[in-house]
């Protein structure tokens, strides 16, 4: 189990002592949707959901997951979080909700699992938001797009097509 960090000499789960890693710039973006029927679609647009503004609760929400991404993934490390930005949009031709977080800091862990926790929980928030009009919502391609920082590099995913 060399290569597994998270992992003590007797093979059990432990967190990462990153004591000794010296501070650095880091950034993380994730994506992902979620696919939704045509009234669904139009009721998210229009902002006629019963419960409200759904691409605006969702995008408090996650912030929110973002902040609290270490009391939910238990081997993550809380973090000082300098900024997360949620951007939430309308993709008439999938029928869906794209939802984009970036979260950033000055530390010593990344924070790649915040922005993916960040799309989650929008994503489950817009799911939950609209589950009244319709159950068969799909959460999908939730997935890292790009991290920058820190002593393994860049990373970026290649273009969607």
């Amino acid at each position: 189990m060399g290569d597994f960090t998270h992992f003590n000499d007797q093979g059990r789960a432990k967190m990462v002592d990153v004591g000794e890693k010296p501070p650095t710039r880091r950034s993380a973006t994730a994506a992902g949707r979620v696919l939704v029927n045509e009234e669904t679609f139009r009721l998210i647009e229009s902002g006629g959901m019963k419960k409200g503004d759904v691409l605006t609760v969702a995008q408090v929400a996650g912030v929110m997951g973002a902040k609290r991404t270490p009391e939910l993934i238990p081997m993550c490390h809380p973090i000082l979080i300098d900024g997360i930005d949620l951007k939430l949009s309308l993709d008439r031709r999938r029928l869906s909700v794209e939802i984009e977080a970036t979260v950033s800091c000055d530390g010593r862990t990344g924070v790649e699992m915040e922005a993916l926790t960040a799309v989650s929980a929008a994503a489950l928030t817009v799911y939950d938001m609209c589950k009244a009009v319709q159950k068969d919502m799909v959460i999908a391609d939730i997935r890292l797009i790009r991290k920058s920082g820190g002593v393994h590099g860049d990373f970026e995913m290649e273009a969607e097509t």
